[in-house]
């Protein structure tokens, strides 16, 4: 597996080596050992799944707080979909700064989201699904959401979302003070 960080720190992106034959393909999603000789740490608490039937499907902005330890791993296994992550954290020399990321199922990569940041995304296609693997238990009383739309973040999104529930249409703006 190679594992790049990005600018964020702690944001990488994962891509796993494949073995190709006759009878198809064969690569590994996630491997604890290859991460830890990376000096990354993951524990796998549940995973989700997300299946978005239209294109233009916006989920987000999303994350737990503190004291939440939700990491995150996402894979888009089938489409593909323009992956945007917010910096939260509290001293983090990127914070409120955001990476946006696509990825399709074509291309095998996957995202590692560090804890304290928020999340979001764009379905590219119809029948784009999403592969979460979480490193901490869903916490309903830590979740919160941020308006995808915020001038304060500067999301430039491809294409105005076709999709998006009412409760990411109407979070409030984020408070700069």
């Amino acid at each position: 597996m190679r594992i790049t960080e990005t600018f964020m720190k702690g944001l990488h992106l994962l891509e796993p080596n494949v073995h190709d034959d006759d009878r198809g393909e064969f690569w590994r999603s996630f491997c604890a050992e290859e991460l830890s000789l990376a000096g990354l740490s993951f524990q796998v608490c549940q995973s989700n799944v997300s299946v978005n039937r239209a294109a233009w499907t916006l989920r987000g902005l999303h994350r737990q707080r503190p004291p939440s330890d939700e990491a995150k791993i996402l894979t888009v296994i089938m489409g593909s979909a323009h992956v945007v992550i917010l910096d939260l954290r509290s001293g983090s020399d990127s914070r409120l700064r955001h990476e946006a990321i696509q990825i399709a199922s074509g291309d095998r990569r996957s995202i590692l989201v560090p804890s304290g940041c928020a999340t979001g995304f764009l379905t590219m296609e119809p029948n784009t699904v999403v592969h979460y693997q979480m490193g901490d238990h869903f916490q309903p009383e830590l979740y919160e959401g941020y308006r995808f739309d915020d001038p304060a973040f500067g999301i430039d999104w491809p294409s105005e979302p076709a999709v998006v529930s009412q409760r990411d249409a109407t979070y409030p703006f984020f408070d700069l003070d």
